[in-house]
C-alpha cells in the first residue's frame, strides 16, 4: 500500500510560521520522484481547497492566490518528502492540511490526485 504521513502542524499565533512535512512510503508507491505532490486544506464546514503543488522534479510550483508569497512548497526526492513552509500565517489559514500524490503531471483539483495522507491540524490564533 501507499502511505503519506503529514507532520508539523500545531498552534501558532498570527504572523508566525510553521513547516509541514509529508513523508511517502509503500511497496506499491514506486519512485517518489515520479509523482507530483500537492497540499490541500479543509477548514471546518468548508470544502477542501488547493494550496500548492510541485512537479515531480521540483522544477515547477503552483500556488493558490490566497497563499502565494507566504507559503513555499519544496521536496527532497532522496528523502521521499515534500514540505510546506508557511510564513505570515493568518487565522483564516486554520485548517486540516493534507498532502497528496499524483503520478507525473501537476494538478490543482482534488480529483487529480491518487493518494492522500490523513492530515495535520494547523490552528492560527489571532
Amino acid at each position: 500500500q501507499v502511505q503519506l504521513v503529514e507532520s508539523g502542524g500545531g498552534l501558532v499565533q498570527a504572523g508566525g510560521s510553521l513547516r509541514l512535512s509529508c513523508a511517502a512510503s509503500g511497496r506499491t508507491f514506486g519512485s517518489f520522484g515520479s509523482y507530483s505532490m500537492g497540499w490541500f486544506r479543509q477548514a471546518p464546514e468548508k470544502e477542501r481547497e488547493f494550496v500548492a503543488s510541485i512537479s515531480w522534479s521540483g522544477g515547477s510550483t503552483y500556488y493558490a492566490g490566497s497563499v502565494k508569497g507566504r507559503f513555499t512548497i519544496s521536496r527532497d526526492n532522496a528523502k521521499n518528502t515534500v514540505y510546506l513552509q508557511m510564513n505570515s500565517l493568518k487565522p483564516e489559514d486554520t485548517a486540516v492540511y493534507y498532502c497528496a500524490a499524483r503520478k507525473w503531471g501537476m494538478g490543482s483539483s482534488s480529483d487529480d490526485y491518487d493518494f492522500w495522507g490523513q492530515g495535520t491540524q494547523v490552528t492560527v490564533s489571532s
